[in-house]
């Protein structure tokens, strides 16, 4: 009894002395903090996720690699989950020793991603050790045909050119041009339009890119990642160089606002950059256990499909094609053909040197000077 009495006054004391106040508020939650790019899940996905386990959802979103990466390399971001591209930034913070390594024994559902896709990425982690494909897309051209036909009736829709030569921008500038503002994104499209190496780093390379950017800057309407879709929604813009399923998202709003705006994406003909986006943990994360939760819950084929429907992007999970709405699998731009597959092309790790020479670049086209 004395022995008891001990102890009970020793825990009041550390109550008194310690109150749990003073403890941080993640050593007692059971959440997970996602970092994820806009529009880019179904939001039920996330409720579900919640009755099913018990774990709450914090979730934040970027809309450019630049963002996400300054997060990461400053450290104690605060996230569990993020969803960088597999290239530059998934190799670049695997490298960094930024992103921890997945338990697959605690993601049982990994079994269901495709081994042919994942391949894709192996030269980015390898053994993909660190990640798993979330969604996948490429990077090319959201126009409105009609008016940009009204203004250029030649124009050649299916090219490059349309953006790049500064004939064609010029003509087609009134109706208005958005460009990503992602160095990281928009460089290797103009290098490959150039016939150059997409990885291409040497001045001449550089100094080509500059020339090329430089030329069509007068007729850039403004540079833009999350804000193209709705430009291209709502008819304000008639060309953007953005991602696939971000142009098919604003081919579907203006589908539904029914105010006679056309969006189509287009893939140009000389190829476009494919890319995957990964789920991948903070070496620094508070939640890994929740975060595998959360990975093995979205690769379920039910989940992940639903996620395609609502993103209109394509994701690595075979399963989910019995599940995903037919006219979105029918979809070349959203399911690519064999034949469109063999002209994507991907890109490889970038030095620090060569990341620092194209943000001088892109700050130069941006200032237009």
């Amino acid at each position: 009894m004395v022995r008891r009495f001990l102890v009970l006054i020793v825990l009041a004391l550390a109550s008194w002395a310690f109150p749990t106040w003073a403890f941080p508020a993640w050593a007692q939650d059971h959440v997970v903090n996602i970092y994820n790019w806009t529009d880019y899940i179904d939001p039920s996905v996330l409720d579900d996720f919640t009755r099913e386990t018990g774990i709450k959802t914090r979730y934040d979103v970027f809309d450019s690699l630049e963002t996400l990466e300054a997060k990461l390399f400053a450290g104690h971001s605060g996230y569990d989950i993020v969803l960088p591209s597999n290239e530059p930034s998934f190799s670049r913070l695997i490298r960094a020793g930024a992103l921890a390594t997945i338990d697959r024994a605690k993601v049982p559902n990994w079994k269901n991603l495709d081994p042919a896709l994942m391949l894709r990425v192996e030269p980015s982690d390898k053994a993909n050790r660190h990640g798993a494909i979330y969604l996948w897309g490429s990077i090319g051209l959201g126009i409105n045909p009609e008016r940009i036909r009204a203004l250029a009736p030649d124009a050649p829709l299916d090219s490059w050119a349309l953006l790049l030569d500064p004939t064609w921008a010029k003509r087609i500038a009134p109706c208005g041009i958005i460009m990503m503002d992602s160095a990281i994104d928009v460089i290797p499209s103009v290098l490959h339009y150039l016939g150059r190496d997409t990885d291409g780093s040497a001045p001449a390379d550089l100094d080509a890119v500059t020339k090329a950017l430089m030329a069509i800057r007068p007729y850039i309407r403004e540079f833009a990642s999350g804000g193209a879709l709705e430009a291209l929604a709502t008819g304000q813009a008639c060309l953007a160089l953005d991602y696939s399923g971000d142009v098919d998202q604003a081919a579907a709003r203006a589908n539904e606002a029914g105010n006679g705006v056309t969006v189509t994406y287009v893939a140009p003909k000389e190829g476009a950059e494919i890319g995957f986006d990964m789920l991948a943990i903070p070496s620094d994360a508070l939640h890994k256990e929740e975060a595998l939760a959360f990975i093995n819950f979205v690769l379920r084929p039910d989940i992940m499909a639903r996620i395609t429907n609502a993103t209109r992007y394509p994701n690595a999970i075979p399963a989910t094609r019995v599940l995903v709405q037919p006219q979105l699998l029918d979809d070349p731009n959203v399911f690519p053909t064999d034949a469109v597959m063999q002209r994507f092309f991907t890109i490889g790790p970038s030095t620090p040197a060569t990341d620092r020479a194209r943000t001088r670049l892109w700050a130069r086209v941006k200032a237009g000077r």
